[in-house]
């Protein structure tokens, strides 16, 4: 069964500084916890990555995914090309421009293979929405300090 879920947050910064942040894929494992290792598979004509294989750890079932990204004019998204432990997952970032601070929505949904305990499911999303909205601020907000 598909889980769906989304979080907003408003980030101190321009949306061009929070996806030069999501564009450094590379460095995702520094502060995302649940990325165990990122490599870039391919990139667009712009630099950006648009392939990529992630090995991710979540409430203890480890995957290897690849993952394609797409950028929106109002953020950038991915979609699963194959995993172990999920039949489907897309996601997406929109950046919503508010003052000198940016409004952020993540939205994700994720089809494991396997059926889990809703109270795992639970905690993996909280932790998994967290991440992508608190972590991401912190991230953003460490690398605009310099």
């Amino acid at each position: 069964m598909a889980v769906n879920e989304s979080r907003e947050i408003t980030i101190e910064a321009t949306p061009e500084e929070i996806l030069a942040v999501l564009f450094d894929i590379e460095t995702l494992p520094e502060w995302s916890p649940a990325h165990q290792e990122v490599e870039v598979l391919e990139r667009d004509a712009e630099g950006r990555p648009s392939r990529t294989r992630q090995v991710v750890k979540i409430v203890g079932v480890s995957d290897e995914q690849e993952l394609a990204h797409v950028v929106h004019p109002d953020g950038v998204g991915w979609s699963l090309i194959r995993a172990q432990q999920q039949r489907s997952q897309e996601a997406r970032y929109t950046l919503t421009p508010d003052g000198d601070s940016t409004h952020v929505r993540f939205d994700i949904t994720v089809d494991p293979t396997v059926p889990l305990p809703s109270f795992l499911i639970k905690r993996g999303a909280k932790g998994l929405l967290e991440t992508a909205t608190d972590g991401l601020r912190a991230r953003v907000l460490k690398v605009k300090k310099g």
